[in-house]
């Protein structure tokens, strides 16, 4: 792991070569339901995570949207609406906390490209904020054989950490999740130490995505690349499999689980709650015609 010690700044816009093909500036009073749709369930995500995700946890206001976790009894069904069969009854859950999860799924997806969000990441122990990508066609098998694209998780941020050099949570991971149906998971990522995020304040996470390679950023300074040499293939499927099909984008804060409750304080800390993860806008960009690759 190493420590990438960056003025935070945000992140320049693309060059003339890109186009911005979707936006949101969340300027509006509410979440905009053509762009977004709400998980609303308490499986736990398969981490065995502590939340309810519902449509009441995020709230537009003074250009921000704001999903916020709370510490509360919650209810709701025990599979996410994907798992869930047509005219079945489906069994419910109890957790103790609730949140809020949105996704582009069935509005908006994208092979390629270039993604940013400006955000400003709850801390505190068994906070677990993710900017991420799903498929949406599960071309390959289901997870983890047809892909996941983490552009940006945090855990714990703030929390006191024995390896960190500032001695607080400051992890910044970008991860790639791919190489057959679970618990086949195999997994590529990057962890940097990056102190100014816990500065309280707006940083920028960033992915640029190619036929033959991902490079990650925060506020505009690169810290990890992946190759298509590095993802899973066979001989059935194309070189760039299974990053080569359209995937949508996912804002989602999660409590506890196995990453956060594995670290640090190994637990989820009540008094972290309410946490908030806060988004100024998701930006994405796609090549224009005939460019030159960078």
């Amino acid at each position: 792991m190493i420590v990438l010690a960056l003025m935070a700044s945000a992140a320049a816009a693309p060059s003339g070569d890109w186009q911005l093909v979707w936006s949101d500036e969340f300027n509006g009073s509410k979440v905009d339901r053509t762009k977004w749709s709400f998980a609303v369930e308490c499986w736990g995500g398969g981490n065995n995570e502590r939340q309810c995700y519902t449509d009441r946890n995020a709230v537009v206001r003074n250009g921000v949207l704001t999903i916020t976790a709370r510490r509360e009894t919650t209810t709701g069904p025990n599979l996410p609406e994907s798992q869930r069969k047509p005219g079945q009854p489906v069994a419910t859950k109890t957790q103790p906390y609730s949140s809020a999860k949105l996704t582009t799924a069935g509005r908006a997806q994208w092979t390629y490209g270039r993604f940013e969000v400006r955000a400003r990441l709850p801390q505190g122990q068994g906070t677990w904020p993710a900017i991420w990508m799903l498929p949406a066609d599960w071309a390959y098998g289901q997870w983890a054989a047809s892909g996941e694209i983490d552009i940006l998780e945090t855990v714990n941020l703030g929390a006191p950490c024995a390896e960190c050099p500032s001695g607080k949570d400051d992890r910044v991971l970008g991860t790639l999740h791919f190489g057959g149906v679970n618990p086949r998971n195999q997994h590529k990522g990057e962890e940097i130490f990056y102190p100014p995020i816990l500065d309280g304040k707006f940083h920028t996470f960033g992915l640029t995505w190619w036929p033959d390679r991902m490079v990650w950023t925060v506020d505009g300074k690169p810290y990890a690349t992946r190759t298509s040499s590095e993802w899973y293939t066979e001989s059935s499927k194309a070189p760039g499999a299974p990053f080569d099909k359209p995937f949508y984008l996912i804002l989602n804060l999660a409590v506890g689980g196995g990453l956060p409750e594995s670290r640090d304080l190994k637990t989820v800390d009540p008094k972290a709650f309410p946490a908030s993860l806060d988004v100024d806008y998701v930006r994405v960009w796609a090549r224009k015609p005939g460019s030159a690759g960078d």
